[in-house]
């Protein structure tokens, strides 16, 4: 205790006796007993209250020991399975928990990752993808501030995630080699690739690219079947010199709907692994194809961007004409984009109100306003000849088709002519305008339906600019492409519009999340979250059904179905209380990328231990492991003295010992007549 608090403890001490002196003993003739044992009372609990203002404390001197970690990260990928590793993983487990020497050298932390890293539980070996530089750099965040190393019990094949050689660890990694490392010849499909829509008795590409991993040549067959008959066969041979082959066909379209096929290649008799000789596909066949008219009377990079954007679907075709082309043959189209109207497209116009054709106006700094506004197209605009950049505003409360946010609040603006826009029929805004920085009630893009003819409105050119910046954000036009495709589907589809529409796949791997959304509106087509939506699946051959409800996310419902086994399944979306419903199939085929290796990658392995500064070890020599970390001196525990303090009264006591001298002098005065 420090010199000041013991001080401060006397005074208060010497202050409580002044107190009471003063209240009891001063000026009083009649000492008795009582007034003394009243004196001591209140002397007391005035030294107690003050003590539990002064609070004392003492500095205590403790010495902590830090051990080293040792981090030991588990493969619990289908992969360990697959070489039947899973009882030599648990061995080796117990084997490290078990050994003394290592546990009183090392604190043990034990993980196991797949997709991702989670505290060693249960091991379940199951894990869809092998995320091995997701393990090495979520134990090199959790014990930055540690001395210590990583174990990892693994056979070096990753599929999902960066290149674990050049993750980078502070820890010197030490692999434990998990499966076979005796080099197996092997064939299988690496990669097909298949247009995702055809029409219907049209011929669609399929092309597949196979692999074989072996010195001794051999011959085999490729096919492709559908529904259990061979629509497709071809010879193929391997050699040492020829390891890969590529097969294209083209096959016909003869259903119309999603349709499922399965490539496969025939094994040979010693192959050790034939999970990664299938690989099923579908395609969904449809009976028509929307022709889209890009009508312009200047030219302008947003014409290239919308046709290369739209045409992304292959179902899709874009034509680009000069307004002033006569030959245009208007019901070959099923959508007409304008672009920057001005006076040359009255004749067109008139003949697309006659034949109640749905289109898309783009204004910019070259649209005729006076002319556009003549044409009650249900907006009309109050310019000026003076330019102005509009930024977008995304709305959730959009209705008339589900578009999520792409960044559009981050694109760079549209030029169009200043002035106020007018909106004169029933509309529905998607985008809205921001000047400035500065958000407006001003739309930037609106959609209108009425008389069975859609149309829609761009308020601005440099639509171009939108599908580069998507490309920056994310490397990709993938966003952008699906904006303009669902807002070409929404206005070429003359079909009258459905309350409920589900969006989701036509195949899946199995082990990975299903996730299904789905947008519902009212009889007024708004959305309405009041509603309750359930989602029922039926496989096919063993008639199981499953249900699970939607959950409420934005301006749509989301439901996410896991553990679903492979096969084909029938699916229905329901809303409570409503006969609004969607159905449709699906199919789960069984996912192998954890099948496609047969050995393990010790190339790999050993060039991480060698970066880290760790060694590599089989699984055969654990106790080799254990000894070199017990006798490795670098590894030392760390000392440290720590000052600590602690409190001299505990003031829960002091408090009920306080609360007690109060009680009994009340009493005491009371007794005697004093209060």
């Amino acid at each position: 205790m420090q010199t000041t608090t013991a001080l401060y403890i006397l005074l208060a001490f010497l202050l409580s006796l002044a107190i009471a002196y003063y209240q009891y003993i001063q000026g009083s003739k009649d000492v008795r007993h009582r007034k003394i044992f009243l004196f001591s009372l209140r002397t007391f609990s005035i030294f107690m209250l003050l003590l539990l203002l002064i609070n004392p404390a003492v500095q205590k001197k403790t010495i902590e020991n830090t051990k080293p970690v040792l981090s030991v990260l588990i493969d619990n990928s289908a992969s360990t399975a697959f070489f039947k590793e899973e009882e030599k993983v648990k061995t080796i487990l117990e084997e490290l928990e078990t050994n003394v020497p290592l546990n009183t050298k090392f604190e043990l932390s034990y993980f196991s990752f797949g997709a991702s890293v989670n505290v060693k539980d249960s091991l379940t070996f199951d894990a869809p993808v092998t995320a091995i530089s997701e393990g090495i750099t979520a134990i090199n965040k959790l014990y930055k501030n540690k001395k210590g190393a990583l174990v990892l019990l693994s056979d070096g094949n990753q599929t999902a995630g960066s290149d674990y050689e050049f993750v980078g660890s502070k820890m010197p990694i030490s692999p434990i080699v998990l499966g076979d490392t005796v080099n197996y010849s092997d064939l299988q499909i690496r990669q097909l690739n298949v247009n995702k829509y055809s029409y219907l008795k049209h011929q669609f590409p399929v092309e597949v690219h196979l692999f074989y991993k072996g010195v001794v040549p051999i011959s085999t067959v490729f096919r492709i079947e559908k529904k259990g008959k061979t629509i497709f066969k071809q010879q193929v041979r391997f050699s040492a010199s020829e390891k890969s082959k590529t097969i294209r066909t083209n096959l016909t379209a003869t259903k119309e709907g999603i349709n499922f096929y399965k490539a496969s290649i025939e094994a040979f008799d010693t192959e050790k692994n034939t999970k990664n000789n299938v690989k099923d596909f579908s395609i969904e066949v449809i009976d028509e194809q929307t022709k889209i008219a890009v009508i312009s009377a200047i030219l302008h990079p947003d014409l290239g961007a919308l046709k290369r954007s739209i045409e992304k679907d292959k179902q899709r075709t874009v034509d680009l004409f000069s307004v002033k082309n006569k030959n245009i043959q208007l019901n070959d189209y099923q959508l007409f984009i304008l672009y920057q109207p001005n006076n040359n497209f009255n004749n067109l116009f008139k003949e697309l109100k006659t034949l109640k054709s749905n289109y898309l106006v783009i204004s910019g700094s070259n649209t005729d306003w006076p002319f556009l506004n003549k044409q009650q197209l249900g907006f009309s605009k109050n310019a000026i000849a003076q330019t102005e950049n509009y930024m977008a505003n995304y709305q959730f409360s959009f209705q008339p088709f589900l578009q999520k946010d792409i960044g559009f609040n981050n694109f760079p603006p549209l030029k169009d002519q200043f002035g106020e826009v007018l909106l004169s029929t029933e509309n529905h805004v998607l985008l809205k305008q921001r000047v400035f920085g500065v958000a407006s009630e001003q739309p930037l893009l609106a959609t209108f339906e009425q008389n069975n003819q859609k149309s829609a409105v761009i308020f601005g050119e440099g639509i171009w600019k939108w599908r580069a910046a998507n490309y920056l954000q994310s490397n990709s036009f993938e966003g952008f492409d699906e904006f303009t495709g669902n807002l070409v589907q929404f206005l070429a589809s003359n079909s009258k519009r459905k309350r409920l529409e589900v969006s989701l796949e036509s195949l899946y791997l199995s082990n990975v999340p299903i996730r299904i959304s789905a947008f519902y509106t009212d009889k007024n087509y708004q959305f309405d979250p009041r509603a309750s939506l359930l989602f029922s699946v039926t496989n096919t051959v063993t008639k199981e059904q499953q249900e699970f409800p939607f959950s409420l996310a934005h301006n749509s419902f989301q439901v996410t179905v896991e553990n679903l086994s492979p096969g084909s399944y029938q699916y229905t979306v329901t809303v409570e209380g409503q006969k609004s419903m969607d159905s449709g199939v699906f199919l789960i085929s069984e996912a192998r990328i954890e099948a496609q290796f047969t050995k393990a990658n010790t190339t790999k392995l050993n060039r991480l231990a060698k970066s880290t500064g760790g060694k590599v070890y089989h699984s055969t020599e654990i106790l080799e492991l254990v000894d070199d970390f017990v006798d490795n001196e670098d590894y030392a525990t760390l000392q440290k003295t720590v000052l600590k303090k602690q409190a001299l009264i505990d003031w829960k006591w002091v408090l009920a010992l306080l609360l007690m001298l109060l009680t009994i002098e009340w009493f005491v005065r009371k007794y005697y007549g004093k209060i």
